[in-house]
């Protein structure tokens, strides 16, 4: 829903408690488990970070009874847009004496007079 690649998720509590990691098996003993299990109710914020995107995405819980049969979540709000990777950086240039013609130091041996 969110178009995320690699999300790492933690509750937004100051104790850093991750329950999706991008780093493969880091969380791997979370899948099974409910939100509850981790403290989550009505009212937990949730940070999504997706650093191949550089995009952090902020989740309110909201807990209701009032989704439709065999719906277990809903997302309401308005989710953002498509986003793609980051650019790439640009490539360093190397600058010999200040000058970024490509020109490289003399290796002459020659005497000077």
């Amino acid at each position: 829903k969110f178009a995320m690649v690699a999300p790492d998720v933690q509750i937004d509590d100051g104790k850093g408690t991750i329950l999706i990691s991008s780093e493969e098996g880091e969380t791997e003993a979370n899948n099974h488990r409910k939100l509850s299990d981790f403290g989550i109710r009505n009212g937990t914020r949730l940070q999504a970070d997706d650093f191949l995107q550089d995009y952090t995405l902020l989740i309110n819980v909201l807990h209701s009874e009032d989704l439709e049969k065999d719906v277990e979540f809903e997302v309401v709000g308005d989710a953002p847009e498509k986003v793609g990777p980051k650019p790439a950086e640009p490539t360093p240039r190397n600058i010999t004496n200040g000058s970024d013609d490509g020109a490289q130091p003399s290796t002459s041996t020659g005497k000077m007079i």
